[in-house]
């Protein structure tokens, strides 16, 4: 019941070709010709050339990331801070609360 059952590998249909067999070939040494002289490859792209109003846009695009971050950042942990400072009031009240109620007993 609790024993693995192996399948069992398919049996080929159809025609099948023996292996073919390799016999050795003898190895004959070729006469030394030297390798060409190594050309400097061309560039396959061309230099980005750039320009004062391309440099502007890329300083514009990075000032907004930066400020958009800035941000994104700044109201996370201004609302970490909101939460945190809630809390704080919330056990503020609820210590006064159970401390008059023991104090009336």
């Amino acid at each position: 019941m609790f024993r693995p059952k192996i399948p069992t590998m398919p049996t080929p249909t159809g025609h099948v070709t023996p292996p073919a067999v390799v016999e050795p070939t003898t190895v004959v040494p070729a006469a030394q010709i030297p390798p060409p002289a190594p050309v400097a490859p061309a560039p396959s792209r061309p230099t980005v050339q750039l320009t004062p109003g391309t440099a502007l846009a890329l300083v514009g695009g990075g000032t907004a990331v930066v400020l958009v971050v800035g941000a994104v950042l700044v109201s996370m942990l201004l609302a970490v801070a909101i939460t945190g400072a809630s809390v704080a009031v919330c056990a503020v009240v609820l210590r006064s609360l159970l401390a008059s109620e023991t104090k009336r007993r």
